[in-house]
Formats: C-alpha cells, structure tokens, sequence
C-alpha cells in the first residue's frame, strides 16, 4: 500500500527517486536486506508513477474528445454552408 507521504510526490519526485533507487540495485554492494527493501521501495515509487501518467493520459483523451465533439460540430456547419 502506498504512504500518505508517497501520494504526495510529484511525478518528477517519484521518477528521480526511482531512477535512484534502480542505479543502487544495478550498482550491487548491498546486503540481501536492503535489495529487498530497495526493491520494495521501486515498486511503491512505480505505482506512483503510474498513477500519474494514469491520470495525464484520462486528462488528454478527455481534451481529445471535447477538441473532437467541437470539430466535428464547426465542420458539419462549415459544409453546409458551402453548399
């Protein structure tokens, strides 16, 4: 489950912690212990990236829709008014 501190983050925040976090598990050296809670950490910090990235994909296909629902309304005017 993800911490009240955690949804907080923004996504730039939870990107560079991962990122972090992936270059000390790639970089080795740790006990089994702190791979494992590393690991975990990785895993909170995803999600809430996701979740971000989540929410600004809803947000574009809801602008999407509306740019298309108001297109599609001014060029049906725009043919008939050519005719």
């Amino acid at each position: 489950m993800t911490s009240k501190v955690d949804e907080a983050l923004s996504y730039e925040q939870a990107r560079d912690e991962l990122i972090e976090v992936v270059r000390r598990l790639e970089a080795g050296g740790t006990s089994l212990e702190e791979s494992l809670a590393l690991w975990e950490r990785g895993e909170e910090l995803a999600r809430v990236c996701r979740r971000w990235l989540e929410g600004a994909r809803a947000r574009l296909d809801a602008a999407l829709a509306e740019e298309e629902e108001g297109e599609g309304e001014g060029d049906g005017e725009a043919v008939r008014g050519g005719e």
